[in-house]
């Protein structure tokens, strides 16, 4: 078996690379890396031989005042994964970054480890007893995860520390919804009673879904600002929504929709749908306070789950949850809305690092640690 290389490759090489593949993360895009501004950037292929086997998006933050950086692979890189030799794609990338004056790298393999259950979480926020998904038997335990975890231990990668599943980078739970060889009708029986009847009454009331465009971004800001005074969250600024929209659409038309709920005329919700190739993602949400009656939320996740299926996709993934089950907890709310659904909660084998700078790693510890 021979040694993979590892080197720079141009944006057209690494898109071309994802396009045989059946699917990856839109952080491991190459527009991606216009989205992010604020990091150098570079594509990276892994050879073997002269065949392309591997590409990742490596995002670079430099220390203020120097040349070093920390690199930085958001749900990536895209990988063999399953294979039981890690350290001949890792151990080359390593050697590149540090040619490349990184004093540690970040990774975040695209892993599963464990799934739940819709019916499972359910139980599990009634009973008293239960605090966490951690005090839930899963319901599967792909072996995939456990090797890659095990792996990356006797690599020498460390698991970053994580406060109900979420790091300072991408979340370690997801809640997903299967779509593949499922219909409409499919998906529709398993959400709970809730949400079917949420969804009907949605379209009884007259709440209209359409897709908008870039133009229409100011009007999705406006109510994404209002959610986050509402939920009590800081809202990203338009500037970051329109480079989001210009950089993703240029990569592929179908990259990234906008879609728009409207009830008589007053915009009751808004969200952002991103696909890359047979995976769709719930990106960023709003809602309106005013007529939450009509349920415009539902019937705006509706209609990109249905449009998720036409397009083929096999997941739909609504992001981010915590692991607190607790009933008291001020996050289970935002679980129970994703459960309704029907689909299950996923844990990644989250994020980790690879020090390549005691030194610097040390400090860039503790620097995280005094800033947050």
């Amino acid at each position: 078996m021979t040694d993979l290389r590892v080197h720079a490759i141009s944006a057209e090489e690494h898109l071309a690379y994802l396009h045989t593949q059946y699917s990856a993360s839109f952080l491991q895009t190459p527009a991606w890396a216009k989205v992010k501004k604020e990091w150098a950037s570079q594509s990276l292929g892994w050879y073997d031989g002269d065949q392309l086997v591997g590409a990742a998006l490596v995002l670079l933050r430099r220390i203020p005042k120097s040349t070093r950086a920390l690199a930085y692979l958001p749900e990536g890189p895209v990988i063999d994964w399953a294979t039981e030799g890690l350290g001949r794609w890792l151990t080359p990338l390593a050697s590149y970054l540090k040619s490349q004056k990184a004093f540690a790298i970040r990774i975040g393999p695209p892993v599963v480890t464990r799934t739940w259950t819709a019916q499972q979480i359910k139980d599990g926020i009634a009973d008293p007893t239960v605090a966490t998904l951690n005090d839930l038997c899963p319901a599967t335990r792909p072996p995939a995860g456990a090797a890659v975890v095990s792996q990356l231990h006797e690599l020498g990668w460390r698991p970053l520390a994580t406060s109900g599943g979420f790091s300072a980078g991408q979340p370690q739970y997801n809640f997903q919804i299967p779509l593949a060889g499922r219909t409409e009708d499919d998906v529709l029986r398993g959400m709970n009673q809730l949400w079917r009847r949420n969804i009907k009454k949605a379209a009884k009331e007259g709440v209209e879904v359409s897709l908008g465009g870039r133009e229409d971004l100011a009007a999705f800001h406006t109510l994404y600002a209002h959610t986050a005074e509402r939920d009590h969250f800081t809202p990203r600024g338009p500037s970051y929504f329109e480079t989001m929209w210009d950089a993703l659409s240029a990569e592929d038309p179908d990259r990234i929709r906008l879609y728009l709920a409207h009830h008589d005329g007053d915009l009751v919700a808004s969200t952002i749908w991103i696909r890359v190739g047979a995976h769709t993602w719930y990106s960023y949400g709003a809602s309106s306070t005013h007529k939450r009656e009509v349920r415009g939320s539902n019937a705006i996740q509706w209609q990109m789950i249905r449009d998720s299926i036409a397009a083929g996709a096999s997941v739909y993934d609504l992001r981010g949850i915590t692991d607190t089950l607790s009933s008291d907890d001020a996050h289970v709310g935002l679980i129970q809305f994703k459960v309704g659904t029907g689909g299950e909660a996923v844990e990644y084998v989250g994020e980790w690092d690879l020090p390549l700078n005691g030194l610097l790693y040390k400090a860039f510890l503790t620097y995280l640690r005094r800033r947050g």
